[in-house]
């Protein structure tokens, strides 16, 4: 086409511009625009085409490279590129003239990038994430089984694991360890959601890490990566993989028992979810992972932060301020002076210790329940509400100073109006009436026997009738001063002078001067 351009227009002795784009069928402004370049930068141009070329099978990987290391250099994507692909065979030249281009596309044209996606790149990332599916009959009973989904990015290659209880951390590592071992081998990275299991919080997209997933991610060597929160876009091969296992796996089956689900899976795995002409790569995922991408994946090996048994593992909760904390699914109590610490749990065989992280002294022992949404309390755990009730109508009676039994009707009358809150209003009274004491010298027999004679009482209403009987006393003494005394008679005069038809002004006949 270039050539054609150039012939037709003979150097400024052809066709116009405009005759050689109708006649060729093209924009005026593509003509033009190979006119004004030379034969050298003609060249030029369709070189970097080529080059282009190449690199576009590894663009996804590029970007990702860029936005996880943007101050990554040509060489280094190039070295990066070649630990991939041994076959590929490109410059730094040209490599830097791409990822140049490619940095002022994405910046312009790709407004939105869906992180990350590396269909191209083997052995680079598997996408990590769990499911549950109720209603699953197990030995004849409705049975909650959850489950974690493993997809390799590249050649879809899928493992499934399954627990019947919620997964812990403990459980999601010992998970990985088996995917891993399954593959034959372990990705570069794992994406995720913002599972607490592996993030515990995000701000400005600085993650803070789940610090015992950490662990055995560094011991194990991969990266994690955790998607942004509500876009489920940046890891929908599983995703997809996880409503797979659901309708395709689980759904309509029935189990003798837990042993018969494991065999179900492992079974339908590797001669269904693995076997099946993939509708993205148009092949079999275990036949794809087999001879492009098993290659290139990291060796693994189970690193020794993994625990043999898990049950067995220490791991850490946090006391919410009821004095309780969360494990799999139910709440158990540890004792009040623990509320909001740190504590370390250990399960052993069927029982739940829970102990002081810095003694490791044993705080609380519980058996461990199967039902789902229990709160198990140990009634020791918790202080005594008759003899906090007992000691705040003590401190009622002392306070008062008006014997036992004022005191004793006082308490009655709030525990009959609030029998739900009878601590708290007691607490509320007795802050009332040390105010009182403080403030005015204590609390009067007349009053507390008017407030004694209400139906019902709450300590609010305890302190509207003393600020109401305080006013009434301070109104009361203003009354009795000399100045008040003559401002009293001398308004009943004028309103007797009015009565009568008298001037009650200074200037009247009978006025006052």
């Amino acid at each position: 086409m270039i050539h054609q351009i150039k012939a037709l227009y003979n150097e400024g002795n052809g066709l116009s511009a405009r005759q050689i784009a109708q006649q060729l069928g093209i924009s005026r402004h593509t003509v033009t625009k190979y006119l004004k370049l030379t034969a050298a930068e003609i060249t030029d141009l369709q070189d970097a085409t080529e080059r282009g070329s190449k690199l576009d099978d590894y663009r996804e990987y590029i970007i990702h490279l860029l936005q996880t290391y943007p101050g990554l250099s040509a060489v280094k994507v190039l070295r990066k590129l070649k630990a991939k692909e041994e076959s590929l065979v490109v410059s730094d030249r040209s490599v830097r003239r791409y990822i140049q281009a490619l940095k002022q596309e994405i910046s312009v044209k790709q407004r939105r990038y869906y992180e990350p996606v590396l269909d191209m790149v083997p052995g680079e990332q598997c996408q990590v994430d769990g499911g549950e599916l109720r209603g699953v009959m197990i030995g004849g009973v409705e049975t909650t089984v959850y489950f974690m989904v493993f997809v390799l990015s590249y050649s879809r290659l899928m493992h499934v694991s399954v627990s019947d209880r919620p997964i812990d951390t403990e459980t999601l590592i010992h998970q990985h360890d088996a995917a891993f071992r399954t593959f034959g081998g372990m990705p570069q990275e794992c994406v995720y959601d913002q599972t607490k299991l592996v993030v515990i919080s995000e701000v400005f997209r600085e993650l803070q890490l789940n610090q015992r997933f950490h662990q055995y991610a560094t011991a194990a060597g991969f990266h994690i990566r955790a998607c942004e929160g509500y876009d489920p876009e940046s890891k929908g091969k599983v995703e997809a993989g996880v409503k797979y296992v659901k309708q395709n796996g689980f759904y309509g089956e029935t189990f003798a028992d837990w042993s018969e689900l494991e065999a179900y899976l492992s079974d339908w795995l590797a001669t269904i979810a693995n076997q099946r002409l993939h509708g993205s790569t148009g092949q079999q995922p275990a036949i794809h992972y087999r001879n492009e991408e098993q290659t290139k994946m990291r060796p693994y090996l189970t690193p020794s932060c993994v625990s043999e048994n898990t049950v067995q593992a220490k791991v850490t909760r946090k006391v919410d301020k009821t004095g309780l904390i969360a494990w799999q699914g139910n709440k158990y109590s540890v004792p009040m002076a623990y509320q909001k610490a740190q504590v370390a749990v250990t399960v052993d065989g069927g029982q739940l210790r829970i102990g002081d992280l810095a003694t490791g002294e044993e705080i609380a022992e519980h058996t461990l329940r199967l039902e789902k949404g229990q709160i198990i309390k140990n009634t020791d755990h918790y202080r005594d509400k008759g003899q906090r009730i007992q000691a705040l109508e003590q401190d009622i009676q002392e306070l008062l100073g008006q014997g036992a039994d004022a005191s004793q009707a006082l308490c009655a009358l709030l525990k009959q109006t609030s029998p739900k809150i009878y601590k708290d209003q007691l607490l509320g009274v007795k802050q009332i009436i040390n105010h009182w004491r403080q403030q005015y010298g204590g609390i009067g027999d007349e009053v507390l026997e008017r407030i004694l004679r209400r139906s019902q009482l709450t300590a609010t209403g305890f302190r509207a009738c003393l600020e109401a009987w305080q006013y009434h006393l301070e109104q009361t003494a203003s009354a009795t001063t000399p100045d008040t005394i003559a401002a009293a008679r001398s308004t009943k005069l004028a309103r007797y002078r009015a009565l009568n038809g008298q001037p009650t002004g200074p200037g009247g006949r009978h006025g006052i001067h």
